[in-house]
């Protein structure tokens, strides 16, 4: 079943907001300052890319409180509107039954949006 949804994932759209992730990665880590945030943004590609059966680990806070100011950083920057845009997605999905688990999936891509340092995907 999983591979069923993640295949219907795919193909209306999962592979866009994936390609637009790694972009987006690529791209913040053209400056020594920005690969951090460009691999939690490749951290957000991947799990975008196959969502069912992924799950979000917390790591914990290995580097102290480095990762809670990298994830209030990373909200000022645009994690904010990247979990806003998900949770609007959720919200407008899960108003069918069909559309259900795929709006799951955009709150646990809300989840990660929100707190990528500190998070894993598994």
């Amino acid at each position: 079943m999983k591979l069923f949804l993640n295949v219907i994932w795919l193909v209306f759209g999962g592979i866009m907001i994936s390609v637009e992730y790694a972009i987006s990665s690529l791209v913040m880590m053209l400056t020594i300052i920005g690969i951090p945030f460009g691999l939690q943004t490749l951290k957000l590609a991947i799990m975008s890319l196959w969502p069912f059966g992924s799950e979000i680990v917390d790591a914990g806070w290995p580097s102290g409180c480095i990762a809670g100011i990298m994830n209030v950083i990373w909200w000022i920057f645009g994690g904010f509107a990247i979990a806003l845009t998900h949770f609007c997605w959720g919200i407008i999905l899960s108003i069918t039954i069909i559309g259900l688990p795929f709006g799951l999936q955009h709150f646990k891509l809300m989840r990660l949006a929100l707190f990528p340092f500190g998070n894993s995907v598994k």
